[in-house]
């Protein structure tokens, strides 16, 4: 019993002797800027038959995707049974090839046809 209680004692001494934690400091907050990747910023210049569906000369490669799925979706090139299928009509063909491609593909396959200015 005797034990219990120095150990009682020495537990209360310990949390006593405790500092106390600093209330904490908020900082400024920055202010808020878009951060742009590399991805945004680098111009391409595009081969004819991609500047031909994209509608531009020169883009940037997020660009050049997102016009793509725009053309993609308006002709309905999509596989209906099977999404993450693009089957090219005759002038994606050109830049995509014949056979129908897989859309995480695309984006491999249109690096042929873009040059770094």
């Amino acid at each position: 019993m005797a034990v219990k209680r120095k150990a009682k004692k020495v537990a209360k001494a310990r949390s006593k002797t405790k500092a106390k934690a600093k209330p904490k400091v908020k900082k400024a907050a920055r202010p808020k800027t878009k951060r742009t990747s590399g991805l945004t910023q680098l111009n391409y210049s595009l081969s004819p038959a991609l500047a031909e569906i994209v509608g531009a000369k020169k883009s940037t490669r997020p660009q050049v995707v997102k016009k793509l799925w725009v053309y993609i979706k308006a002709k309905k090139l999509q596989d209906a049974k099977n999404k993450r299928l693009i089957c090219p009509d005759k002038k994606l063909a050109e830049v995509l090839g014949s056979k129908p491609i897989d859309m995480l593909k695309m984006a491999g396959a249109i690096s042929k046809h873009l040059k770094k200015i």
